[in-house]
């Protein structure tokens, strides 16, 4: 029986029906024979031998299904999750993590979204990869408006897929109420589509929260001295979304400490950078006390240049540092150079201006730089 309702769905879904949904309610009903509540059905022994559930996962899912009596409904759901697609791997994995997903109504609920996401172009393939990331959503009627609305939003399922990977709340907003006044309101502050996804992606619950709420991160945003409508908008609503005035006062007051800011160049520093209010404290200091101690940089030219804190200490500023140190002590790179032309420049174009145009009068130096990168200081990087 599973066999055939699954040949019926795939030849279902294969075939251009101007009625889809009728014809899966009409192709279940002739396929589904009358079941009679089975008094021996054994709802755990079910989850093991035919969902592939491990012995401890059925006893933990058996305990929200106490209430079925015959197989007939979980074998609909099953047969149709085979005729997207999904693996037996996926499939015990989807019934692991929500057990009532077997009690779903095949006609009522699951067919018509079936049918609907493949009216929007979604391939089999792409409604199984629905079902893995949104479970208990996908047994919702309103699932199908939800997903168009976002596609839309994101310009395609290839680019909505990553943020269903991150996790699939979102989905479940109420688009009248919450989602489309949200995004309004972010279009209203200069944000295009574009950055309003990426946003999402970010962060997820962002749409799905209160407009108040969404009005009070954009307040705090601009108060870090990022006005509505410039560039770096959506990294500052990103860095504030979910932070109180407290932490953001908290964090500004150390960021001042350890780079011996004023409250003009902390300002600076934050409207260059505002992801600066995510980083932690530990990495901060360690970078703040080699780059004013050890480089010898001003305090007021890292807020200048705060991008200077995004790189890696060990893998890039440090190794960075001593190579163009070794390259000006021997005369070969001029003094007037700066340090931080080395650092921001990608891996193959530092090497190819730093480290290949010394190979005869320092061969060693491409060598000691993947030392000091793996975190050793060779001899020749050491100065009195």
């Amino acid at each position: 029986m599973l066999r055939l309702r699954c040949c019926l769905l795939t030849q279902l879904l294969s075939s251009p029906s101007a009625s889809p949904a009728s014809h899966l309610r009409r192709l279940f009903s002739a396929a589904a024979p009358a079941v009679s509540p089975n008094p021996s059905f054994a709802v755990e022994e079910y989850l093991v031998a035919t969902c592939g559930l491990t012995r401890p996962q059925a006893l933990k899912a058996s305990a929200k299904l106490s209430h079925l009596k015959s197989p007939s409904n979980p074998d609909a759901v099953l047969a149709i999750l085979a005729g997207l697609g999904l693996s037996s791997a996926d499939v015990a994995a989807l019934v692991a993590k929500d057990p009532q997903f077997l009690c779903a109504k095949v006609e009522r609920t699951l067919a018509p979204v079936v049918a609907g996401l493949t009216g929007l172009g979604l391939s089999r393939s792409d409604i199984a990869h629905l079902v893995s990331l949104s479970r208990d959503k996908f047994r919702c009627r309103s699932f199908v408006s939800n997903l168009q609305y976002f596609l839309h939003l994101f310009g395609s399922f290839e680019n909505l897929l990553p943020a269903l990977r991150r996790g699939s709340c979102f989905l479940s907003a109420d688009l009248e109420t919450v989602v489309k006044p949200n995004v309004a309101f972010l279009r209203s502050c200069g944000l295009g589509d574009c950055d309003i996804a990426k946003l999402c992606m970010a962060q997820l619950m962002l749409l799905g929260s209160n407009i108040e709420c969404v009005r009070a991160m954009a307040a705090r945003a601009q108060d870090i001295g990022v006005p509505c409508g410039s560039r770096m908008f959506r990294h500052a609503l990103q860095a504030v979304a979910f932070l109180s005035n407290e932490k953001i006062a908290a964090k500004v007051e150390h960021l001042k400490k350890m780079f011996r800011w004023s409250d003009v160049e902390v300002r600076i520093a934050l409207s260059t950078l505002p992801p600066l209010l995510m980083r932690s404290n530990h990495m901060l200091e360690s970078k703040s006390e080699f780059l004013i101690s050890k480089v010898g940089f001003e305090p007021a030219y890292i807020a200048h240049h705060p991008a200077l804190l995004t790189y890696s200490l060990e893998g890039r500023i440090i190794p960075r540092y001593y190579v163009v140190k070794f390259l000006k002590e021997n005369g070969l790179l001029d003094h007037n150079r700066s340090y931080y032309s080395a650092v921001i420049v990608m891996e193959k174009v530092f090497v190819d201006k730093y480290i290949s145009p010394h190979k005869e009068v320092a061969p060693y130096l491409a060598e000691d730089y993947d030392a000091a990168c793996r975190g050793e200081v060779p001899t020749r990087f050491k100065f009195t």
